[in-house]
């Protein structure tokens, strides 16, 4: 197909998935059971960190979290004294969660997590974005083993999950999946959050020609979804996974 035959099926797609149908199954659902922005964007940090492997397993690790914070993440963080909960999620730990709770105690002391995702002074976009806030989220006395829990672009990572966060947090549309209530952002920024299912799409429609799963990709993906829609190429993430999750693309 043309350009612009991919461009209208890609729509297609996106109206087809980007309904709240789909956060029946979806890590998402955690953060929804919230209303205050503070409970929001902390429960949604904290479920997109651990957002590899089984979703089911995702989930049922996310109601713990919000088990150990009372179910009001924002009044917990501001109050946290450090302490080990008995909480393990594949490789992240009871240090992990101590290490992630000591730092956005500091961030929302620092004014909060929006504010921490700031324009890099040296690189542009959200990739300076997401190192930006690496930088502040990770001061020391971050733990060594705990830094592989948040992703550096600057290694060639394709911050898969915080990029899914951010989507979460700044888009807005009127199928009410995302959340949209971050402002200091614009739409036109976010990149796809690029995972075995996105990527393999991808290469099979012709917007991918990378076989790995890296920045790198994630920019070549970027170049292609901007011309598709350059207000909100992000988008298409709901197109790219719905059709590989739900309809078996690979």
């Amino acid at each position: 197909m043309n350009q612009q035959q991919l461009i209208e099926y890609l729509d297609k797609k996106v109206v087809e998935y980007n309904k709240p149908d789909f956060v029946q199954s979806d890590p998402i659902q955690i953060p929804r059971q919230f209303t205050r922005k503070e409970d929001i964007e902390i429960s949604a940090f904290l479920i997109s960190t651990l957002a590899w492997g089984n979703r089911t397993a995702i989930i049922k690790s996310g109601q713990r979290l919000l088990e150990i914070m009372d179910f009001k993440p924002y009044e917990y963080v501001l109050n946290y004294e450090e302490q080990k909960h008995q909480f393990v999620h594949r490789t992240f730990n009871s240090d992990d969660l101590n290490a992630f709770f000591v730092s956005l105690q500091r961030i929302y002391r620092q004014g909060g997590l929006e504010q921490a995702f700031k324009l890099h002074p040296e690189i542009p976009g959200v990739k300076g974005r997401i190192i930006s806030f690496r930088e502040a989220f990770t001061q020391e006395p971050f733990p060594d083993r705990t830094h592989k829990h948040l992703a550096n672009p600057q290694k060639g990572s394709s911050a898969k999950r915080i990029n899914m966060f951010l989507r979460w947090m700044v888009r807005k549309d009127e199928f009410g999946v995302d959340f949209g209530i971050w402002n200091n952002i614009p739409m036109s920024e976010l990149h796809l959050p690029l995972d075995v299912h996105t990527g393999n799409v991808a290469r099979k429609l012709g917007i991918l020609t990378r076989t790995q799963n890296d920045w790198k990709s994630v920019a070549e993906i970027q170049e292609q979804l901007v011309q598709f829609d350059p207000e909100d190429p992000c988008k298409y993430d709901f197109a790219l996974f719905g059709l590989g999750v739900f309809e078996g693309i690979k």
